[in-house]
C-alpha cells in the first residue's frame, strides 16, 4: 500500500465528470486500499478518485471514530444514489481537496445507494446521518462537484477568497 498525493482546488481534475469503471480488478482493489490508507493519513471520513487525479468512478468511506472505534471501510465502485429522502439535514462539511475550509450544506438525510464492491458483487446500502452526507459528498466528487458549490456565490465566493488568501 502507499499514500498518494491528494489534489486541491482549482485542480480542473476535480471538476471533471468521472466515467464508470468496467470493473472490479486487482488494480482497482488496490487504489481501493491505498484510498483507504491516504484517507486515513489525511486524516478523512471519505475520498474520491478525481481527489487522487483518477477521472473513474470509486469512492472510499469510513465515519467511524478512529480513535475509539475499529475502523469500518466501505469502498464503492460506480456509486449511484437510487432513493434519497425527503427530509432534508444540514451539516458542517470540509474536504481534503479545499484544506481548512468548512461551510454548513444541506443534503437528503437518508440515502440508498448501489455500488460494486471489492469483490466484483452489485450491493445496495440504506445510510443516514453522517455516512449518507459522506457518501453524497464523494459521489458529487465524481460529478465534478464540490461541497462549496451547493452554497450560494456569495457564500462560495467568500470561501474562496478565505482560501487563495491562505494558501499565498
Amino acid at each position: 500500500m502507499s499514500l498518494l498525493p491528494i489534489l486541491t482546488i482549482p485542480d480542473t481534475r476535480l471538476k471533471t465528470k468521472c466515467k464508470p469503471l468496467a470493473n472490479v480488478d486487482g488494480r482497482v482493489v488496490g487504489l481501493m486500499d491505498d484510498m483507504l490508507e491516504t484517507m486515513y493519513k489525511a486524516p478523512g471520513i471519505g475520498l474520491a478518485a478525481p481527489q487522487i487525479g483518477l477521472l473513474e468512478r470509486l469512492i472510499v468511506v469510513d465515519v467511524t471514530d478512529q480513535r475509539t472505534e475499529k475502523p469500518d471501510p466501505i469502498a464503492m465502485v460506480n456509486p449511484e444514489l437510487i432513493w434519497t429522502s425527503d427530509e432534508l439535514a444540514v451539516t458542517q462539511e470540509g474536504c481534503l481537496s479545499i484544506p481548512e475550509i468548512y461551510a454548513d450544506v444541506t443534503r437528503p438525510k437518508m440515502v440508498r445507494v448501489r455500488y460494486v464492491d471489492r469483490a466484483g458483487e452489485v450491493r445496495e446500502m440504506d445510510a443516514d446521518g453522517l455516512l449518507a452526507t459522506c457518501i453524497q459528498h464523494e459521489i458529487d466528487h465524481l460529478n465534478g462537484v464540490l461541497f462549496i458549490d451547493h452554497l450560494s456565490s456569495l457564500k462560495r465566493n467568500m470561501i474562496l477568497r478565505k482560501y487563495n488568501k491562505a494558501r499565498k
